[in-house]
């Protein structure tokens, strides 16, 4: 492989093919609620960055029984994992978080449940809590999260209105260590202002933390943002399809060959979207990067050589 695929990465933890099911709840985000902050991230729409979604108003066991079957048809999926998905899942009262996990718990063959969230909506209170009604009520599964950073360049994100820095970040990544819960990383790759120094301290700043994978996303253009108000008064400019791709690999150079990498970029529905992947599907551009990574024989980690001690080497 030339990089070290989620897929792969979940195989390996739960032996057979497991497969993420979607779930949203009503929930908000302290960026646009007036708590930390309003007007949410300047790419973030109305309902959030989420691309296929469900009712929230329908039931968490029934938003991952309606999808189960379908999935496990269509994927040969046999274990899943419940992903609590758009906006911040963990915003929510310790109570009402707690029902959530125990409902997605109950369903048969789910064996892992994933908070989507920011860096700011974790502590080690609602932790330890979660973790020990997962052991008082001998739950079968796993805790995880998905921390939403996007890039480490902390000018940039408060260039974006993100309403956190990187240090929130180290500090959530740091309470999932400390409680032994893997940690999955969202970064968007070419937010405007970041250029490949950004892109290579991405992957060094993951990697020193040691978490454990990765979702890369290209800027996606929604209608009523704050980014589709400046990309059409000609304010903000997206590197070009060629430049996003020599991100990727720059990015994987430098990678832990450790973390595994749940997809090299997003999708978005054409829908109420200004800009997307350049006018081509995803797919087209996810092999136009497996095909550079194959002509150039490339492998994830190849620049993984700048931590423990870098300098001390040459006496080694």
């Amino acid at each position: 492989m030339r990089y070290y695929k989620y897929s792969e990465h979940l195989k390996n933890k739960y032996g057979v093919k497991t497969y993420k099911i979607p779930v949203n709840i009503k929930v908000s985000c302290p960026n646009r609620d007036g708590n930390l902050g309003r007007g949410g991230c300047y790419f973030c729409g109305e309902s959030g960055a989420v691309f296929e979604s469900n009712d929230y108003e329908q039931d968490v066991i029934t938003q991952i029984e309606s999808l189960k079957e379908n999935i496990s048809n269509k994927y040969n999926a046999e274990k899943f994992i419940a992903y609590f998905q758009n906006f911040s899942n963990t915003y929510l009262p310790l109570d009402i978080l707690k029902q959530h996990l125990q409902k997605a718990a109950s369903v048969k063959d789910v064996v892992e449940v994933c908070f989507s969230t920011r860096p700011d909506c974790i502590n080690e209170y609602y932790i330890e809590e979660l973790t020990n009604l997962i052991e008082r009520k001998n739950l079968d599964i796993n805790l995880t999260l998905e921390l939403g950073l996007q890039t480490v360049n902390y000018h940039t994100l408060n260039k974006v209105n993100r309403g956190h820095s990187l240090a929130e970040f180290i500090d959530a990544v740091l309470t999932a260590h400390k409680f032994e819960i893997d940690t999955g990383v969202h970064l968007i790759l070419n937010l405007p202002g970041d250029e490949k120094q950004d892109v290579i301290e991405n992957a060094k700043v993951l990697s020193a933390l040691k978490v454990d994978n990765v979702k890369l996303h290209a800027l996606y253009i929604r209608e009523n943002t704050q980014f589709a108000e400046m990309y059409q008064k000609g304010q903000i400019k997206i590197c070009s399809k060629e430049d996003y791709i020599k991100r990727v690999l720059t990015f994987l150079k430098y990678l832990s060959p450790e973390i595994a990498v749940q997809r090299l970029l997003g999708r978005a529905p054409e829908d109420k979207t200004l800009f997307v992947n350049w006018g081509k599907h995803w797919a087209q551009i996810h092999q136009m990067i497996l095909n550079r990574m194959n002509r150039i024989d490339f492998q994830q980690g190849s620049g993984y050589n700048y931590l423990d001690g870098k300098a001390l080497k040459k006496f080694l």
